[in-house]
């Protein structure tokens, strides 16, 4: 485990970190996750492996620092990714980023110019959404004030996302995880979306191939690959391992015949 410290007050960002060749490969995990969880088997993949690879974990969650007094802002989200980066002594890395990782790593690729090479978005947000207390996520915990989630609204959480979910959330700390999803929730100005298709890099969505984004053909007009990966839900790298690797490894450069390497699920563009 590596670290470094990322704010004013040294609160640190902790990341597992895998050793290969360079450009080194950043993934970043959704609301209440956590990389070394959710993306070791990716990471480790035949397809994948070889590369220098941080599995970090967002300021607030997993195995990094749980500070109170940070605003948790996907600027702040960004800004702090870029900090402990360039203390692993990188200038320049590609970005696989799942849900709000996505939103934080569109956000990171617009504020750090040149940071980012390569973006992989894994079924991201893109657009601010309606808090809905009568949803799990980012819209359900952004539907109560933070007072009433540190008072109760983080056990009822706990009950709804079931335990696989829980298993790695409840390591997050309350704050964390109201503002982050607040934020989210918000969406960046100008939105995430916006951001995306102003950016000056290969960049590729992966998605379920039963939820496509919304406007798919606007996002293919501004040169985005979008991308289908099969059985699968939201978590396509834990749901579908190999058609996870087949999709990124073709998104990050990889041989387009990866399909055939592992045998598995292909991915087509849709």
């Amino acid at each position: 485990m590596r670290e470094a410290p990322v704010t004013p007050n040294g609160d640190r960002i902790r990341w597992v970190e895998l050793p290969g060749a360079e450009p080194a490969r950043l993934y970043l995990h959704g609301l209440g996750a956590s990389s070394p969880v959710h993306f070791a088997a990716a990471a480790a993949h035949p397809l994948l492996t070889g590369r220098r690879a941080l599995l970090l974990d967002l300021l607030g969650f997993g195995i990094s620092d749980r500070p109170t007094d940070f605003g948790y802002t996907l600027e702040q989200h960004a800004d702090a990714v870029a900090t402990a980066v360039a203390a692993a002594g990188l200038r320049q890395v590609e970005v696989v980023a799942h849900s709000m990782g996505g939103a934080i790593a569109i956000v990171l690729a617009h504020r750090h110019p040149g940071l980012v090479s390569r973006l992989v978005l894994v079924d991201a947000n893109l657009d601010p959404i309606a808090p809905d207390p009568e949803r799990i996520g980012s819209s359900g915990i952004a539907a109560c004030t933070e007072a009433e989630f540190l008072a109760g609204g983080r056990a009822e959480v706990a009950e709804r996302v079931g335990p696989s979910w829980w298993a790695t959330m409840r390591l997050a700390g309350p704050e964390a995880l109201h503002r982050s999803a607040v934020h989210l929730a918000r969406g960046s100005e100008p939105t995430m979306r916006a951001l995306l298709l102003g950016l000056d890099l290969p960049r590729t969505f992966l998605h379920p191939e039963a939820d496509a984004p919304a406007d798919a053909d606007g996002l293919r007009a501004a040169g985005v690959r979008v991308v289908e990966v099969p059985d699968c839900g939201h978590t396509i790298m834990l749901d579908n391992p190999d058609g996870f690797a087949v999709a990124a490894a073709t998104a990050l450069g990889g041989p387009t015949q990866a399909a055939d390497q592992v045998g598995g699920p292909t991915q087509t563009a849709d």
